[in-house]
């Protein structure tokens, strides 16, 4: 099972203003990529403050959510977990699923990614500078990265694919 990142990223490296900053601040053409990216791959899985900024199900996709209190979140169309990483991908994948799209926020990231369980990255990059903000991983990381491709997207912003090397 394919199992990949996607963010968008400010030029100097920040996701957000703070935890509770909404992305209107990427743009359209993001928006196309992570709407994209994310029907194909088919289920999504992201924190419950990433849910709450974005303030809906998105459709056509099934949306998990991570959250310390699952049995409270009661939301229509969102599956809430608190499952380990690991064990929530091994459940999906016995239930027929082939990618997985990571979502957010920096705690989600940062919780695959320490894990080893991440293989790809597609990141935006959005022609804006924050000064300071929320990091795409919450803690330190040594992970090598090989750039598959690039692709300049019609507002300026430059979206980067990554794979994950693997040790």
């Amino acid at each position: 099972m394919r199992v990949f990142i996607i963010a968008a990223l400010t030029a100097d490296g920040f996701i957000g203003r703070d935890s509770g900053h909404t992305a209107d601040w990427t743009g359209k053409e993001d928006k196309k990529v992570f709407t994209r990216l994310t029907k194909e791959a088919g289920i999504m899985i992201m924190g419950s403050k990433t849910f709450a900024t974005i303030g809906r199900v998105l459709p056509e996709r099934r949306n998990i959510v991570y959250t310390s209190r699952p049995n409270e979140l009661n939301v229509e169309g969102v599956e809430p977990t608190n499952e380990p990483p690991k064990a929530l991908l091994e459940r999906l994948e016995k239930e027929g699923a082939q990618a997985v799209a990571i979502c957010g926020g920096s705690s989600i990231y940062d919780l695959f990614m320490r894990e080893g369980l991440v293989d790809e990255l597609y990141l935006t990059y959005v022609p804006l500078l924050f000064g300071q903000g929320v990091t795409l991983f919450s803690g330190e990381l040594s992970q090598a990265l090989e750039l598959q491709e690039t692709e300049k997207l019609p507002d300026g912003s430059v979206l980067a694919h990554y794979i994950v090397k693997k040790t």
